[in-house]
């Protein structure tokens, strides 16, 4: 897997992952910082990392338009404040464990906390394991319940090892 910035080319298989409408996908590449997961192709994988391969049964995707790359995951942040704010991502925890890790060492640099807002009903332990606490409800999207994870500026690590 690679991680990379998002393009507009990515923005049918993100809105595809989010079952948001492709236009709403593209102002949010434009106005936030935007990574995307790509998965490697078959020819990336050597005979070495087979056992990888059938062990994961290979990586979920949806096709990007963007070279053929296939997106298995996204994250989506801004930094208002003294607060890096993770407004949405989408992934297996692996997944979202190395796109995190973005937003987290530039809170870091910064010296910023950093905020992930979740629905309520979708267990992330990934979360806590890297050190985010629930801190309370967050703002309802789309109907949903969300919850606000926090790692404050004191407790962000530049050398923590998100993967």
């Amino acid at each position: 897997m690679r991680i990379r910035d998002a393009l507009e080319a990515d923005s049918g298989a993100i809105a595809a992952a989010t079952d948001r409408p492709r236009s709403v996908v593209i102002d949010t590449i434009h106005e936030r910082s935007v990574r995307v997961a790509v998965a490697e192709t078959d020819e990336e994988w050597s005979g070495s990392d087979g056992d990888r391969w059938e062990e994961h049964g290979g990586p979920k995707e949806i096709e990007s338009d963007a070279g053929g790359d296939r997106v298995i995951g996204f994250v989506a942040f801004d930094a208002r404040g003294d607060t890096v704010h993770v407004s949405d991502f989408a992934g297996e925890d692996a997944v979202v464990r190395r796109l995190l890790d973005t937003p987290l060492r530039f809170a870091a640099r910064e010296r910023m906390s950093l905020e992930v807002v979740v629905p309520t009903d979708d267990d992330r332990p990934v979360l806590s394991e890297m050190g985010f606490e629930a801190i309370g409800s967050g703002p309802r999207f789309r109907g949903r319940e969300t919850t606000r994870y926090r790692i404050d500026a004191d407790d962000v690590d530049m050398d923590i090892d998100t993967r």
